[in-house]
């Protein structure tokens, strides 16, 4: 299992008129806490691309617990618990600075060969940093 931590600081225009944080934006925050969490292995989206893969998103599921406010702190808490091959799931916790369980998601993508516009399994440099998380 590969585990990672990203902090965020919420800003206004993330909130709606009661001061919460919009229910879209949390997509964003997956999308900013799986990147950086495959940046911290070593390999990046853009990286991927140049290689010719891409990473579109098949599903997303979100649940929400309390509302996250203009100015926490939070901390998005990502896994991955299967090794990917042509498909990799992220799941997300999501806490203030309290340590208060505020959301969970998750996200699945595929790799997708971008010539071939098809599934396609995960390039052998990416396996080989994920290999340390899956023995």
């Amino acid at each position: 299992m590969f585990k990672h931590e990203t902090t965020l600081r919420i800003r206004y225009a993330e909130t709606d008129q009661m001061g919460y944080v919009y229910y879209g934006n949390y997509a964003s925050f997956y999308e900013v806490a799986r990147t950086e969490m495959l940046r911290s292995t070593g390999i990046s989206y853009r990286e991927l691309e140049e290689m010719g893969v891409m990473l579109p998103v098949t599903d997303l599921t979100c649940k929400y617990y309390q509302p996250a406010r203009y100015d926490d702190l939070i901390t998005i808490v990502t896994y991955i618990k299967e090794k990917p091959l042509v498909r990799i799931k992220f799941e997300y916790e999501i806490f203030n600075e309290e340590g208060t369980l505020l959301n969970t998601g998750s996200t699945q993508l595929v790799f997708v060969d971008m010539a071939k516009n098809k599934p396609c399994r995960a390039p052998q440099v990416f396996q080989e940093k994920m290999e340390p998380f899956f023995p």
